[in-house]
């Protein structure tokens, strides 16, 4: 059943967004501000000092926390393995985003091989056999590889990462 002929499933996808993105987020935040004020440091005197009011304590998490994550949300995407590793997974999962990347990769291996043979059709050169040949080939493999793929085979992961271990 395709998800457009489904409006229920696709209003579970966005209330779920919804929540947990925005709502249960918000709540949380609420939640751990006021716990933590309410029930550690309105009972503990020396931390009473430092946050005498609710609203001071809110004012110093807020302008500590949010740079503080930000500045670990940003190491995270940028600096460490635990979002390619995320990215990882989630191109093994989520076949068509696989599907979409390898389309996009011998779309371009593709262009690579014609754009130079177009430029010499435009200069009026002769094309070799061998360029003729090495579009025949490459048009060869993406014909195979359409043929063959599906998205329970997992060929296009495998042709990823395939051309992954060639570049590195």
């Amino acid at each position: 059943m395709k998800a457009k002929n489904n409006p229920g499933f696709r209003a579970w996808f966005y209330f779920r967004n919804g929540w947990s993105m925005y709502f249960a987020f918000i709540l949380a935040a609420i939640n751990t501000l006021t716990v933590t004020y309410y029930l550690a440091i309105e009972k503990m005197p020396f931390l009473k000092i430092i946050f005498p009011t609710f609203a001071v304590y809110i004012m110093l998490a807020v302008s500590i926390g949010i740079p503080l994550l930000v500045t670990i949300g940003y190491l995270h995407y940028k600096r460490s393995a635990a979002h390619k590793a995320e990215i990882d997974v989630s191109m093994e999962t989520d076949h068509y985003r696989s599907r979409f990347l390898v389309n996009s990769e011998l779309i371009l291996m593709l262009q690579l091989k014609i754009i130079p043979i177009i430029v010499k059709i435009a200069k009026n050169e002769k094309i070799t056999n061998e360029e003729i040949k090495d579009i025949d080939n490459m048009q060869n493999m993406i014909k195979e590889h359409n043929e063959n793929r599906t998205f329970k085979n997992k060929l296009d992961i495998k042709f990823m990462k395939e051309k992954i271990s060639k570049q590195d």
